[in-house]
Protein backbone atom coordinates (compact mmCIF):
# COMPACT_ATOMS: atom_id res chain seq x y z
CA UNK A 1 0.00 0.00 0.00
CA UNK A 2 1.39 3.36 -0.99
CA UNK A 3 1.50 6.17 1.51
CA UNK A 4 1.26 9.75 0.30
CA UNK A 5 4.42 11.65 1.17
CA UNK A 6 3.75 14.64 3.38
CA UNK A 7 5.32 17.76 1.86
CA UNK A 8 6.09 20.41 4.45
CA UNK A 9 6.19 23.92 3.01
CA UNK A 10 9.34 25.96 3.56
CA UNK A 11 8.46 29.29 5.16
CA UNK A 12 10.34 32.42 6.17
CA UNK A 13 10.51 30.98 9.69
CA UNK A 14 12.06 27.81 8.27
CA UNK A 15 14.74 29.85 6.51
CA UNK A 16 15.56 31.75 9.68
CA UNK A 17 15.68 28.53 11.71
CA UNK A 18 18.13 27.08 9.19
CA UNK A 19 20.59 29.85 10.01
CA UNK A 20 20.24 29.21 13.73
CA UNK A 21 20.91 25.51 13.12
CA UNK A 22 23.87 26.13 10.81
CA UNK A 23 22.11 24.66 7.75
CA UNK A 24 22.83 26.38 4.43
CA UNK A 25 19.91 27.80 2.44
CA UNK A 26 19.63 26.79 -1.22
CA UNK A 27 18.04 29.21 -3.68
CA UNK A 28 17.72 29.15 -7.46
CA UNK A 29 15.78 31.32 -9.85
CA UNK A 30 12.79 29.90 -11.70
CA UNK A 31 10.55 31.51 -14.29
CA UNK A 32 8.10 28.81 -15.40
CA UNK A 33 5.96 25.93 -14.11
CA UNK A 34 8.04 23.04 -15.47
CA UNK A 35 11.34 24.31 -14.06
CA UNK A 36 9.67 25.08 -10.75
CA UNK A 37 8.43 21.49 -10.48
CA UNK A 38 11.88 20.08 -11.18
CA UNK A 39 13.69 22.38 -8.75
CA UNK A 40 11.04 21.77 -6.11
CA UNK A 41 11.46 18.01 -6.48
CA UNK A 42 15.22 18.47 -6.14
CA UNK A 43 14.65 19.98 -2.71
CA UNK A 44 15.70 23.57 -3.41
CA UNK A 45 14.59 25.65 -0.42
CA UNK A 46 13.72 28.92 -2.16
CA UNK A 47 12.63 29.56 -5.74
CA UNK A 48 13.29 33.16 -6.76
CA UNK A 49 11.39 34.66 -9.65
CA UNK A 50 14.15 37.09 -10.46
CA UNK A 51 13.79 40.13 -12.64
CA UNK A 52 16.70 38.39 -14.41
CA UNK A 53 13.85 37.00 -16.51
CA UNK A 54 14.42 40.20 -18.49
CA UNK A 55 17.86 38.87 -19.42
CA UNK A 56 17.47 35.10 -19.79
CA UNK A 57 13.91 35.00 -21.13
CA UNK A 58 13.53 38.27 -23.00
CA UNK A 59 17.11 38.96 -24.08
CA UNK A 60 17.45 42.44 -22.59
CA UNK A 61 20.89 43.66 -21.52
CA UNK A 62 19.59 44.79 -18.12
CA UNK A 63 16.72 43.93 -15.77
CA UNK A 64 15.15 47.38 -16.13
CA UNK A 65 12.61 46.75 -18.94
CA UNK A 66 10.63 43.99 -17.23
CA UNK A 67 7.21 45.08 -15.99
CA UNK A 68 5.08 44.17 -13.00
CA UNK A 69 2.67 42.38 -15.34
CA UNK A 70 5.58 40.34 -16.75
CA UNK A 71 6.75 39.43 -13.25
CA UNK A 72 3.27 38.41 -12.13
CA UNK A 73 2.99 36.13 -15.16
CA UNK A 74 6.27 34.35 -14.39
CA UNK A 75 5.68 34.31 -10.64
CA UNK A 76 2.21 32.76 -10.88
CA UNK A 77 3.58 29.96 -13.07
CA UNK A 78 6.33 29.19 -10.55
CA UNK A 79 3.92 29.35 -7.62
CA UNK A 80 1.73 26.72 -9.28
CA UNK A 81 4.71 24.42 -9.73
CA UNK A 82 6.23 24.64 -6.24
CA UNK A 83 4.72 22.46 -3.52
CA UNK A 84 7.55 22.64 -0.97
CA UNK A 85 9.81 25.59 -1.72
CA UNK A 86 9.33 29.12 -0.48
CA UNK A 87 8.44 31.19 -3.54
CA UNK A 88 10.09 34.62 -3.60
CA UNK A 89 9.58 37.27 -6.29
CA UNK A 90 11.45 40.42 -7.22
CA UNK A 91 9.50 43.64 -7.44
CA UNK A 92 10.68 45.17 -10.73
CA UNK A 93 12.38 48.51 -11.24
CA UNK A 94 10.13 51.52 -10.88
CA UNK A 95 7.49 49.84 -8.75
CA UNK A 96 8.90 50.63 -5.29
CA UNK A 97 11.51 53.38 -5.62
CA UNK A 98 8.92 56.17 -5.47
CA UNK A 99 6.45 56.71 -2.64
CA UNK A 100 5.79 54.18 0.11
CA UNK A 101 2.16 54.04 -1.01
CA UNK A 102 3.13 53.15 -4.59
CA UNK A 103 5.51 50.46 -3.33
CA UNK A 104 2.79 49.05 -1.08
CA UNK A 105 0.26 48.90 -3.94
CA UNK A 106 2.75 47.06 -6.19
CA UNK A 107 3.58 44.62 -3.41
CA UNK A 108 -0.08 43.89 -2.68
CA UNK A 109 -0.79 43.34 -6.36
CA UNK A 110 2.12 40.92 -6.71
CA UNK A 111 1.05 38.93 -3.66
CA UNK A 112 -2.63 38.78 -4.61
CA UNK A 113 -2.23 37.99 -8.30
CA UNK A 114 0.79 35.67 -8.31
CA UNK A 115 0.44 33.57 -5.17
CA UNK A 116 4.08 34.00 -4.10
CA UNK A 117 5.03 33.92 -0.43
CA UNK A 118 7.49 36.82 -0.19
CA UNK A 119 9.07 39.68 -2.13
CA UNK A 120 12.63 40.84 -2.73
CA UNK A 121 13.55 44.52 -3.04
CA UNK A 122 16.94 46.03 -3.87
CA UNK A 123 18.40 48.83 -1.80
CA UNK A 124 19.06 50.16 1.69
CA UNK A 125 18.34 53.33 3.62
CA UNK A 126 17.06 55.07 0.46
CA UNK A 127 13.94 52.90 0.46
CA UNK A 128 13.64 52.23 4.19
CA UNK A 129 10.13 53.66 4.58
CA UNK A 130 8.87 51.84 1.49
CA UNK A 131 10.11 48.48 2.76
CA UNK A 132 8.78 49.18 6.24
CA UNK A 133 5.29 49.90 4.94
CA UNK A 134 5.26 46.60 3.05
CA UNK A 135 6.59 44.61 6.01
CA UNK A 136 4.19 46.30 8.43
CA UNK A 137 1.33 45.15 6.21
CA UNK A 138 2.35 41.54 6.82
CA UNK A 139 4.20 40.93 3.55
CA UNK A 140 7.58 39.19 4.05
CA UNK A 141 10.47 41.05 2.42
CA UNK A 142 13.98 39.86 1.54
CA UNK A 143 16.50 42.66 1.13
CA UNK A 144 19.20 42.84 -1.54
CA UNK A 145 22.51 44.68 -1.10
CA UNK A 146 25.84 44.93 -2.89
CA UNK A 147 25.53 44.80 -6.65
CA UNK A 148 21.91 45.77 -7.22
CA UNK A 149 21.26 45.22 -10.95
CA UNK A 150 18.32 47.63 -11.06
CA UNK A 151 20.86 50.39 -10.33
CA UNK A 152 23.24 49.37 -13.11
CA UNK A 153 23.03 52.76 -14.84
CA UNK A 154 24.11 54.41 -11.59
CA UNK A 155 27.01 51.99 -11.06
CA UNK A 156 27.98 51.85 -14.72
CA UNK A 157 29.41 48.35 -14.31
CA UNK A 158 28.55 44.86 -13.07
CA UNK A 159 31.83 44.76 -11.13
CA UNK A 160 32.38 43.87 -7.48
CA UNK A 161 30.80 46.34 -5.04
CA UNK A 162 31.78 47.59 -1.56
CA UNK A 163 35.51 47.23 -2.07
CA UNK A 164 36.23 50.61 -0.50
CA UNK A 165 35.66 51.29 3.20
CA UNK A 166 32.91 53.87 2.80
CA UNK A 167 30.72 51.61 0.66
CA UNK A 168 31.45 48.62 2.89
CA UNK A 169 30.42 50.61 5.97
CA UNK A 170 27.20 51.71 4.29
CA UNK A 171 26.41 48.12 3.29
CA UNK A 172 26.83 46.97 6.90
CA UNK A 173 24.65 49.83 8.13
CA UNK A 174 21.99 49.04 5.51
CA UNK A 175 22.03 45.34 6.46
CA UNK A 176 21.41 46.14 10.13
CA UNK A 177 18.64 48.55 9.15
CA UNK A 178 16.93 45.96 6.94
CA UNK A 179 17.02 43.48 9.81
CA UNK A 180 15.67 46.08 12.25
CA UNK A 181 12.64 46.95 10.11
CA UNK A 182 11.71 43.30 9.69
CA UNK A 183 13.29 41.78 6.57
CA UNK A 184 13.51 38.02 6.95
CA UNK A 185 16.69 37.60 4.86
CA UNK A 186 19.13 39.55 2.70
CA UNK A 187 20.72 38.67 -0.65
CA UNK A 188 24.35 39.84 -0.89
CA UNK A 189 25.51 40.12 -4.49
CA UNK A 190 29.06 40.40 -5.78
CA UNK A 191 30.87 41.78 -2.74
CA UNK A 192 34.19 40.70 -1.17
CA UNK A 193 33.89 37.36 0.61
CA UNK A 194 35.36 38.71 3.84
CA UNK A 195 32.76 41.49 3.98
CA UNK A 196 29.93 39.06 3.24
CA UNK A 197 31.05 36.82 6.10
CA UNK A 198 31.31 39.79 8.45
CA UNK A 199 27.78 40.88 7.57
CA UNK A 200 26.45 37.32 7.88
CA UNK A 201 28.03 36.89 11.30
CA UNK A 202 26.63 40.14 12.68
CA UNK A 203 23.04 39.47 11.57
CA UNK A 204 20.41 37.24 13.15
CA UNK A 205 18.63 36.88 9.81
CA UNK A 206 20.15 34.73 7.04
CA UNK A 207 22.18 36.04 4.12
CA UNK A 208 22.12 34.43 0.70
CA UNK A 209 25.12 35.13 -1.48
CA UNK A 210 25.78 35.30 -5.18
CA UNK A 211 29.39 36.04 -5.96
CA UNK A 212 29.89 36.78 -2.25
CA UNK A 213 31.92 33.79 -1.07
CA UNK A 214 31.03 30.83 1.13
CA UNK A 215 30.63 32.76 4.39
CA UNK A 216 26.98 33.53 3.64
CA UNK A 217 24.15 31.49 5.14
CA UNK A 218 23.06 30.28 1.70
CA UNK A 219 23.68 30.63 -2.03
CA UNK A 220 21.65 31.62 -5.07
CA UNK A 221 22.33 31.33 -8.78
CA UNK A 222 20.36 32.08 -11.92
CA UNK A 223 19.16 28.63 -12.94
CA UNK A 224 19.92 29.18 -16.65
CA UNK A 225 23.51 30.02 -15.72
CA UNK A 226 23.85 27.06 -13.34
CA UNK A 227 22.58 24.68 -16.03
CA UNK A 228 24.89 26.07 -18.70
CA UNK A 229 21.95 27.30 -20.76
CA UNK A 230 23.20 30.91 -20.87
CA UNK A 231 25.74 30.84 -23.67
CA UNK A 232 29.08 32.60 -23.13
CA UNK A 233 28.29 33.84 -19.60
CA UNK A 234 30.94 32.53 -17.23
CA UNK A 235 31.70 34.89 -14.33
CA UNK A 236 34.20 33.80 -11.69
CA UNK A 237 31.54 32.87 -9.13
CA UNK A 238 29.50 30.64 -11.47
CA UNK A 239 29.75 26.87 -11.28
CA UNK A 240 27.96 25.17 -14.18
CA UNK A 241 26.42 21.81 -13.28
CA UNK A 242 25.31 21.02 -16.84
CA UNK A 243 26.00 22.14 -20.40
CA UNK A 244 22.35 22.51 -21.32
CA UNK A 245 22.86 24.85 -24.27
CA UNK A 246 25.06 22.33 -26.07
CA UNK A 247 22.66 19.53 -25.19
CA UNK A 248 19.68 21.38 -26.64
CA UNK A 249 21.57 22.21 -29.83
CA UNK A 250 22.59 18.56 -30.21
CA UNK A 251 19.07 17.24 -29.59
CA UNK A 252 17.42 19.77 -31.92
CA UNK A 253 19.99 19.02 -34.63
CA UNK A 254 19.25 15.30 -34.39
CA UNK A 255 15.48 15.95 -34.41
CA UNK A 256 15.78 18.04 -37.56
CA UNK A 257 17.90 15.37 -39.23
CA UNK A 258 15.38 12.65 -38.36
CA UNK A 259 12.45 14.68 -39.71
CA UNK A 260 14.32 15.52 -42.92
CA UNK A 261 15.23 11.84 -43.40
CA UNK A 262 11.67 10.71 -42.77
CA UNK A 263 12.71 8.52 -39.84
CA UNK A 264 10.60 10.45 -37.35
CA UNK A 265 7.97 9.46 -36.54
CA UNK A 266 8.49 5.73 -37.04
CA UNK A 267 5.75 3.08 -36.93
CA UNK A 268 5.81 2.83 -33.12
CA UNK A 269 5.38 6.59 -32.83
CA UNK A 270 2.15 6.90 -34.77
CA UNK A 271 -1.49 5.87 -34.30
Amino acid sequence: MSVNKVIKRITTSTIQAMKAQGEKVTMLTAYDYSMARALDEAGIDVLLIGDSAANVFAGYETTLPITLDNMIYHASAVARGAKRALVLADLPFGEYQGTAEDAFKAAVRMMKESGVHALKLEGGIEIKENIKKIVDAGIPVCGHLGLTPQSINKFGTFGVRAQDQAEADKLKSDALMLQEIGCFAIVLEKIPAALAKEVSDMLDIPTVGIGAGNGCDGQVLVVNDMLGFTKDFKPKFLRQYMQMYDGVVEAATQYAADVKAGSYPNESEQY
